[in-house]
């Protein structure tokens, strides 16, 4: 039984990596696509080679998820937990997507540990929560939307006297490389949220000890859900990213992707912050649009988009809440 257990727990986690990468494959690719310097297909095989690739070059944030936010179950009501805490997360990235709500993957799995915690009875860290969490999830978006205005002016003013057909036709060029960045940024974020969850369930299932190193199989295998879901496109999710918030051109898609690549490295290896790629890519869309004239950037799409970051927790907190207790029921 306790076998058994554990293959659903990680079957869920898997299926959770997926539904991350078709929701949030938006993140990497949609400025590149909407400034046409890469086909659609072109951009969703690059994002997933370079997602599959970010996972193998840390663990520090995964190491956070397992052990910073909730005190490691016990049991069958451990297993419980992670169970109903997944179920919550891939709830609201469904949720999110039908809607084209560019909302957190991160967030959903972090509401949906939170809340299945809660109706457990087990312990949450909640400094935890306040320092790796909730600080940064105010923090990032400002330092994308600063950041990626900055880095625009700074364009705006180096290319100042350059032809701009020229100009254009080059920044096009370099968005395949700020696109991969952005995309192996988000494999090095997400792929290791995942991995956390399931090195929690191991440990709950005495596979293995909290302080063992990630197994091989366990990267593999979020990375690669990951890079099948990102393959598989969010579509409602892009056209909110790369044309309802602003019209990008191609100098401003590089900005905003490197502007948000930056930020996700700088959290992942200095902080091991498991922080959202889709609040950082699309507060440095707001940001480097800003440059255009404040008025360019569609204000109330944005946040319509800001709202749903902060309901993101509490809504998948609440299912995975709802779910344990009704799962509890049933094995008791």
């Amino acid at each position: 039984m306790d076998t058994f257990a554990l293959i659903v727990v990680v079957g869920v986690a898997l299926i959770f990596t997926y539904t991350n990468g078709f929701h949030d494959s938006a993140n990497a690719i949609a400025t590149s696509i909407s400034t046409r310097a890469l086909t659609p297909r072109v951009a969703l095989g690059m994002a997933a080679v370079m997602n599959m690739a970010g996972a193998f070059l840390g663990s520090g944030v995964a190491k956070t998820v397992s052990e910073g936010l909730i005190a490691t179950p016990t049991g069958k009501q451990g297993m419980v937990i992670l169970f109903a805490a997944l179920v919550g997360a891939i709830a609201w990235n469904l949720i999110s997507w039908h809607y084209g709500l560019p909302s957190s993957s991160s967030h959903a799995l972090f509401g949906g540990l939170v809340g299945a915690a809660l109706a457990g009875s087990s312990t949450v860290h909640w400094d935890g929560v306040l320092t790796k969490i909730v600080i940064p999830m105010f923090l990032s978006p400002l330092i994308g939307l600063v950041l990626g205005y900055l880095v625009m002016v700074g364009i705006l003013w180096a290319f100042r006297r350059a032809n701009p057909h020229r100009a254009q036709r080059g920044f096009r060029m370099a968005q395949t490389v700020s696109a991969a960045g952005m995309a192996l940024g988000h494999g090095l974020q997400d792929a290791q949220k995942t991995m956390g969850v399931v090195v929690m369930a191991l440990v709950i299932a005495d596979v293995q000890d909290e302080s063992d190193a990630i197994p091989v199989w366990v990267k593999v295998s979020c990375a690669l859900m990951l890079s099948l879901g990102t393959y598989a496109g969010g579509w409602r999710i892009m056209r909110t990213l790369g044309r309802r918030i602003i019209e990008l051109d191609p100098p401003r898609g590089f900005a905003a992707e490197t502007t948000a690549a930056s930020v996700l490295y700088t959290a992942s290896y200095f902080f091991h912050a498991p922080i959202s790629t889709t609040h950082v890519i699309t507060s440095a869309i707001m940001g480097v649009g800003a440059t255009r004239r404040v008025s360019a950037v569609r204000w109330g799409v944005a946040g319509s988009i800001v709202r749903g970051w902060f309901i993101t927790m509490p809504a998948a907190g609440g299912v995975a809440a709802l779910c344990y207790l009704l799962v509890h029921l049933v094995v008791g």
